[in-house]
């Protein structure tokens, strides 16, 4: 609510204080929130929402071409690697009708998920924000303009957001090159 009432702030609306208020800003929030939190949520590793997690086996095998179905996390948003015992990635699969699919008999699973809004960092906070009030300017304001106007500025949060958060890890390296194995 209160993320969704800055968003309304920043385009000139009024603040909500749930999502069943009976305004007009209050129900466009309430059906837009959830949408737009879990496409930029899945737009990107962000280091506060990315987990591992060992999955569960299903009993029914897939169909046709891996041996193992795994149940995905309550929490899932996207999958980030796959891999086996205390490896998170190397593993060939597939994500098919909410199952990741493989021929591992035992998975450990590196994905997005959703974290609560309380652990949401700043910096990613105002990504959010930045957003919310681009999706909330037409329906809310009818000014096209305007609306261009927001989708660029959340446009720059994300990528400022995205470079702070990238700065939180070591940046990956090389593990197999041709090119390097071929100088050795």
């Amino acid at each position: 609510i209160g993320l969704c009432s800055r968003a309304l702030i920043k385009i000139g609306a009024a603040p909500i204080t749930s999502f069943n208020d009976g305004t007009a800003e209050s129900e466009i929030a309430g059906n837009l929130y959830d949408h737009v939190r879990d496409a930029l949520l899945s737009a990107y590793a962000w280091s506060f929402a990315s987990g591992q997690v060992a999955l569960d086996q299903l009993a029914e095998a897939p169909l046709a071409d891996y041996d193992y179905a795994y149940a995905l996390p309550n929490d899932f948003l996207r999958a980030l690697s796959a891999g086996s015992g205390t490896r998170g990635r190397g593993l060939n699969y597939r994500i098919s009708a909410g199952a990741l699919h493989t021929n591992a008999p035992d998975v450990v699973l590196t994905y997005i998920f959703r974290p609560e809004e309380e652990t949401f960092p700043p910096y990613f906070d105002q990504a959010l924000i930045s957003r919310l009030a681009a999706e909330f300017t037409i329906p809310v304001t009818e000014n096209t303009s305007r609306s261009e106007t927001m989708l660029s500025l959340a446009e720059r949060e994300y990528m400022r957001a995205r470079q702070i958060d990238a700065q939180q890890d070591t940046p990956n390296k090389i593990e197999d090159f041709t090119l390097i194995k071929v100088r050795d």
